[in-house]
């Protein structure tokens, strides 16, 4: 159960930690209970957040569960009534408040990332940077919520369209973008007049936590923005209440293609809105008109970014026969050069560790199962020395369509490269799974270019250019990757109903 903690009172509470952690974490930001009503909220269970890098504990948190999570739908349900009524302005004023303090604070909140995600530091402030983005594009667009007048047949009639908030929204989000995926999700669903309520990944809390406390001192009213950490044994039972109490009217999750059927079906009975980003498996097409040196430097940003950990990262090259040799050789002279395993506090270093052990064993499944059919190790191949959850980033040739990692979401820092003949093949490849997040290829063949992004069956396309994500893009997939897209004006529109009236008798 849930007790009350007066909020000057919750620093010492919350920082019990090690001493390794002591002298890196900001504790000025650091919590380790829930947020519910505005109030800092203390559970009678905790589970512990680990350094994925060393595996040592960081902080013991709050570990909620069904009777904590009713206790902040109920926060969130009576905020509504009164945040749906706030002027669109304030609410925008309130956003951008908490952009500003984003920004204030992002050497500390990066830390925080580094600390419990792995990434390395350059990479999480990065990351606060594109989060804090979020809050500042949808402070805009609270403003630019417009509704219709149409034209009807009828002399005496006038038909208008309104949108208004949806309701109650429940966000599910994943530990590999612990601040970004929170606020792509809120800022859209705050500035459209809904409240949330956030359950952050189990592996990485203190980072949604560290928002709430922005929030607090933004002034975002009391129950419109509420946190709940809860242990992976406890994930299952929070998400089913999430997904099937009646006060809850929109789902939105980033995850497993998976866990978001399960939540699909749960939202079923009560027919909730639902907005899905799920698994990715990104192709990587290299055509033989392609600039070879920028295609590798595309590659390298496309797959190593967070150690391969992202959704919309790479998971297999398919490189045309003609610059295949070139391109390995070159990728393979690259990766050596630029890229280095180690703590994410260390200065240098590009590739942090794997969130968990169970990560570093689906990379070293997929790199066993592609050699033992053929392919070579051109770099890397195994752990790394560093610690338990490290794997060296690896490129493997002669790798084929059958091979698992040609099949399935890595999701770690394995790049392996399949060797095609003619455009048609190279598509069919692509095409042969059944999502489709995100996309990239290099050419120079302005024919090409038109024809390959529009049969590419994902959400995103990526023309020479291996990153693609931006807070004034549509984001999101096609297939089994989800529905509904985030970010860009298009973003606010998932926490938005279409209200249709009738004004007659004129």
């Amino acid at each position: 159960m849930f007790s009350r903690l007066p909020f000057s009172g919750i620093l010492s509470l919350s920082c019990r930690m090690s001493s390794t952690s002591a002298s890196v974490l900001p504790t000025s930001l650091l919590r380790s209970t829930a947020y519910v009503g505005g109030s800092w909220i203390r559970s009678s269970d905790t589970f512990p957040v680990l350094d994925p890098a060393t595996g040592t504990e960081l902080l013991q948190v709050a570990d909620c569960g069904p009777s904590e999570c009713r206790e902040a739908l109920k926060a969130a349900s009576g905020a509504f009534q009164a945040w749906k009524e706030v002027p669109s302005k304030e609410r925008s004023n309130l956003l951008r408040k908490w952009y500003d303090l984003m920004i204030q604070n992002k050497e500390d909140l990066a830390k925080i990332i580094t600390a419990e995600n792995g990434k390395p530091t350059k990479e999480a402030l990065g990351e606060i940077i594109y989060a804090a983005g979020f809050l500042e594009w949808f402070s805009e667009e609270a403003r630019r919520i417009y509704g219709d007048v149409i034209s009807v047949p009828l002399k005496d009639r006038r038909a208008l369209v309104l949108k208004q908030p949806v309701g109650v929204t429940a966000i599910i989000t994943p530990w590999n973008f612990p601040s970004a995926m929170i606020t792509r999700k809120v800022g859209a669903a705050l500035a459209a007049g809904c409240t949330v309520v956030v359950k952050p990944a189990e592996d990485t809390p203190l980072s949604a936590l560290a928002l709430a406390e922005l929030a607090h001192q933004a002034g975002i009213p009391a129950g419109v923005y509420n946190v709940l950490p809860c242990s992976r044994q406890k994930a299952p039972s929070v998400g089913e209440i999430l997904c099937t109490d009646p006060s809850v009217a929109k789902i939105s999750f980033t995850g497993s293609t998976a866990t978001g059927k399960i939540l699909l079906r749960y939202a079923a009975d009560t027919v909730k809105r639902v907005s899905m980003e799920l698994g990715g498996h990104a192709p990587f097409i290299v055509f033989d008109s392609a600039d070879v040196d920028k295609a590798v430097a595309g590659a390298l940003a496309s797959k190593f970014r967070n150690s391969g950990q992202t959704c919309v990262c790479t998971n297999k090259f398919l490189v045309q026969k003609g610059i295949h040799d070139v391109f390995v050789k070159k990728l393979s002279v690259m990766m050596k050069k630029e890229l280095r395993v180690g703590n994410g506090f260390e200065d240098g270093v590009t590739q942090g560790p794997l969130i968990n052990e169970k990560a570093v064993e689906k990379v070293e499944h997929h790199v066993q199962d592609a050699v033992s059919q053929g392919a070579n190790i051109e770099v890397g191949g195994k752990r790394s020395g560093v610690g338990k959850n490290f794997f060296e980033p690896t490129l493997l040739s002669n790798v084929t369509a059958k091979m698992v990692c040609a099949r399935e979401e890595t999701f770690g820092p394995l790049a392996p490269v399949i060797k095609f003949d003619t455009e048609e093949e190279a598509l069919a490849i692509a095409n042969s799974v059944n999502v489709g997040l995100a996309g990239y290829f290099y050419s120079q063949d302005p024919a090409q270019i038109w024809r390959v992004a529009e049969r590419l069956e994902v959400g995103m396309v990526g023309v020479n250019e291996g990153l693609l994500s931006s807070v004034e893009c549509p984001f999101g997939g096609v297939k089994q990757s989800g529905l509904g897209r985030e970010g860009s004006k298009y973003g606010i529109d998932e926490y938005l109903e279409v209200k249709y009236v009738c004004y007659g008798g004129l």
